[in-house]
């Protein structure tokens, strides 16, 4: 995702990047202010309460990284939507307290922000002067006041994979196994979302509540099966996915020999090695690429020496992380400095095909025995 965003700072040494579409919302705010004829004075204050609430919103989800990170759980980073925020934590806390307080600790720090507003004003102003009302009219704290506790309001909702649908999870959890917990919290999330998009569409016709809609629809079908993913290979030593028979490149060699490998054979990605240790990869995207300027260049020229390298004791969980952080397809397997193997994304997925495929056979069979 952050190849479509800006870095634009770092926070507790968390980068925050600002999504290019961001810039989509903060043009529609002026064009609705141009639009009412109310001016450049107005959109500008507009655009400006929008830019102060998305400060708010930083710290929200700084709040979900820094208690995570207590719980052993970093953050790759927050990025910035025209829909809210999101911390892209490594991984979720597996006891469900720890979920738990993860998730309630952003909308804690709206609540925050609000107390802190409200004692602010409240001593200049009196209780009336709480009320929110137009920016230009002075009222551009009061609004910021409500605007988190909407914040607050709306992230509590049980609508995973949103703050209230990972609570919902975390308690449900406590109850039942996680993925059964995590099942119905994203049933619950997907008719939280059609609710939103019917909210939208017939009752007050607002397109951005119909694209958060989606959003938690599309969130809670893609988190539920992340998590029977990650169950379905949790513990799984790497070993049962790896390739054990296959051919092995030496930097030396021009890359006319490895596209030679290429079509003659099923392996699309090649582990190099030199004087039996291994030295790098070269992936078919890069061997393609590189065969424009020229097949004589030498393996040594072209191949990547950045992937990770797997150890054979390590799990798929913890591979398939760092596959996805390096955007490799395929990794070699080691044994004390020894190339043993080569994991895939292709053969992972096999893998999972054939674990899952297995763990339905085995809820028939149960259901049947029943």
């Amino acid at each position: 995702m952050t190849k479509w965003s800006w870095r634009i700072g770092s926070v507790a040494g968390i980068n925050v990047y600002l999504h290019w579409t961001f810039l989509l919302l903060i043009g529609w705010i002026f064009a609705s202010y141009l639009a009412a004829g109310q001016g450049w004075v107005a959109a500008t204050s507009g655009a400006g309460f929008v830019l102060a609430l998305f400060g708010c919103v930083v710290l929200h989800e700084l709040g979900h990284a820094l208690t995570a990170r207590r719980y052993g759980v970093q953050t790759r980073d927050i990025i910035l939507l025209p829909i809210g925020g999101v911390a892209r934590l490594q991984r979720m806390p597996e006891e469900p307290l720890q979920e738990f307080l993860v998730a309630v600790a952003g909308p804690a720090v709206n609540v925050v922000i609000a107390v802190v507003l409200a004692g602010v004003l409240l001593p200049i102003a009196g209780v009336q002067g709480l009320m929110p009302g137009p920016l230009l009219s002075g009222r551009f704290l009061q609004n910021l006041m409500w605007a988190n506790v909407a914040l607050v309001l709306f992230n509590l909702l049980p609508a995973f994979p949103m703050d209230g649908g990972r609570m919902l999870r975390a308690l449900l959890a406590t109850r039942m196994d996680y993925l059964r917990a995590t099942e119905i919290a994203a049933s619950v999330g997907q008719f939280m979302a059609i609710l939103f998009a019917m909210f939208g569409l017939f009752i007050v016709f607002n397109p951005f509540l119909v694209f958060i809609a989606l959003f938690v629809f599309l969130g809670a079908t893609g988190e539920a099966k992340l998590t029977e993913i990650r169950l379905l290979l949790e513990d799984v030593p790497v070993t049962q996915a790896m390739i054990r028979h296959f051919r092995a490149l030496s930097p030396d060699e021009p890359l006319r020999t490895a596209a030679e490998a290429l079509l003659e054979g099923w392996q699309p990605d090649f582990p190099v090695v030199e004087n039996g240790r291994y030295v790098g990869f070269l992936h078919r995207q890069r061997l393609a690429k590189a065969l424009q300027h020229g097949e004589n260049l030498r393996v040594a020229d072209v191949m990547e020496t950045d992937c990770p390298i797997v150890h054979e004791r390590e799990t798929l969980n913890s591979v398939m992380q760092r596959m996805q952080e390096a955007h490799c397809s395929a990794l070699p397997v080691l044994r004390d400095d020894q190339l043993i193997g080569v994991v895939t994304t292709e053969n992972i997925g096999e893998l999972l095909m054939i674990r899952s495929a297995l763990r339905g056979a085995h809820a028939v069979s149960d259901r049947d025995f029943l």
